[in-house]
């Protein structure tokens, strides 16, 4: 069975876990297109957090506490950097994290593109799932916030959602690059020619709602023979982690499990749809027109529920799974 996961940030991690126990084995592929628009240069080096969070996890090295971040981690660099004054100084970053970010900015600066970047890193972890960047060009989300005199601004995702914790208003969001970018190697082919495609319950509109605007991403999903299912990352108007809230309302959506269905929208009912099916959570209602809708539990409390999340949005993408 080939199925690929678009995916963004600790939930789209954890969920590829789930799946990865589901249909364990060579027999399988299991393909993760990940978000790349939260990449960002700091301090000289190039650090791609959800890659990082989706090869950590699988690989068995992840913050399990934090879902973020190496294990085991010290702060040695950091503290140093502070104590020079070192700007920015509300990113954190761990002396076993940085000494990925050194390998990943070498190869990059020797002309390697970031998809070869990723493999080489995955060479270490092993994680069992092939990662493929949504593209090798360089993609950064920016978010447009008022500042203090009542002017837009455009700043990084990484300063908004880290150094003021989402918490300045949002007036949209931008994909720098994006229009001039291609998708990666290999990310068209394996929608193509899954047998079925899954949209983790990541943030629809920073990690997958980035992988969408990469061109060719969105028409092959369309053009797909695979059904293609969505989690919802929203539980009970509430989002599962993080604050994809704080997102949705800038761009006028409501907080709720039928809005982002219909954000995504019908790949039947719409010219720029792409979802066959729509997974809520249990006690949650949506009506996503042209769209199969089915209520089941939704929380990623252990490997073991997560991976019947992914056994049922299988088999309502037409694939089942003994």
């Amino acid at each position: 069975m080939k199925v690929v996961v678009l995916v963004g940030g600790v939930g789209g991690a954890r969920f590829l876990v789930g799946l990865k126990a589901l249909l364990p084995g060579a027999e399988h592929e299991i393909t993760a297109v990940v978000n790349t628009g939260d990449d960002v240069w700091m301090h000289g080096l190039r650090i791609c957090p959800d890659l990082d969070t989706c090869m950590y996890t699988l690989g068995g090295g992840i913050d399990t506490e934090r879902g973020w971040g190496r294990s085991g981690e010290s702060w040695t660099v950091k503290e140093e950097l502070a104590a020079y004054g070192a700007d920015p100084d509300w990113f954190g970053l761990g002396d076993r994290d940085t000494a990925t970010h050194l390998i990943r900015t070498r190869m990059l600066r020797a002309g390697y593109p970031l998809s070869a970047v990723t493999e080489a890193l995955c060479d270490r972890w092993q994680p069992g799932v092939r990662l493929l960047p949504m593209s090798d060009d360089r993609v950064e989300t920016h978010v447009v916030v008022e500042d203090a005199d009542g002017a837009e601004k455009a700043i990084h995702f990484q300063e908004w959602w880290v150094r003021h914790k989402a918490q300045l208003p949002a007036r949209s969001f931008a994909s720098i690059g994006a229009e001039q970018a291609t998708a990666g190697p290999g990310v068209v082919d394996a929608i193509t020619s899954a047998d079925a495609v899954l949209l983790a319950p990541s943030n629809p509109v920073v990690s997958v709602g980035t992988i969408l605007n990469v061109p060719g991403v969105r028409d092959a999903l369309r053009k797909t023979e695979a059904g293609v299912v969505g989690l919802s990352p929203i539980v009970g108007g509430k989002p599962l982690r993080g604050m994809a809230d704080a997102c949705l309302d800038a761009i006028g959506v409501e907080t709720s499990a039928e809005a982002v269905g219909r954000h995504y929208g019908s790949r039947q009912c719409s010219d720029s749809g792409i979802l066959d099916g729509w997974l809520v959570q249990t006690g949650d209602r949506a009506d996503v027109p042209g769209v199969a809708v089915r209520a089941v539990p939704l929380l990623m409390s252990s490997v073991d529920a997560t991976a019947e999340m992914a056994r049922i949005a299988l088999d309502l993408a037409g694939v089942g799974v003994d």
